[in-house]
């Protein structure tokens, strides 16, 4: 199955129980704790999909987001930010910066985030009948 994914994430706790969740189910996982470690990350092996939090040392996620958002090499992997920010203005910002969803981690469930990135990495097969 299709699906390198990208973790950042420094709420080791979280990015672990995450990583476990994905990598069970057949997805390829890595983790950076910090923007700064996300982004070297990026320049070292193309991925599908990043999973990101906005609340990260060194560098925030919104910071993350332009950077990729401004590379050539990174601009078209899609990001879902994942964070326990959860005001519509927060929202709004990661969205114009690129990110394609939004969730706020302490309302999301492990299941509910391996269905999203399943539909994104591995989305169904249409089928006609």
């Amino acid at each position: 199955m299709k699906g390198s994914i990208l973790y950042i994430e420094d709420e080791f706790f979280f990015a672990n129980t995450i990583a476990n969740k994905l990598s069970e189910h057949g997805l390829e996982m890595d983790t950076a704790k910090n923007g700064t470690l996300g982004i070297e990350a990026l320049k070292k092996k193309k991925y599908d999909l990043v999973l990101l939090d906005l609340i990260l040392p060194e560098m925030s996620g919104f910071e993350v987001l332009e950077q990729m958002k401004a590379d050539p090499a990174t601009k078209d992997i899609p990001v879902v930010v994942l964070s326990n920010l959860s005001s519509d203005e927060d929202k709004k910002k990661a969205k114009s910066l690129g990110a394609i969803n939004f969730f706020v981690k302490i309302n999301t469930t492990p299941n509910e985030i391996l269905a999203m990135v399943r539909n994104i990495v591995a989305p169904p097969e249409h089928k006609v009948s």
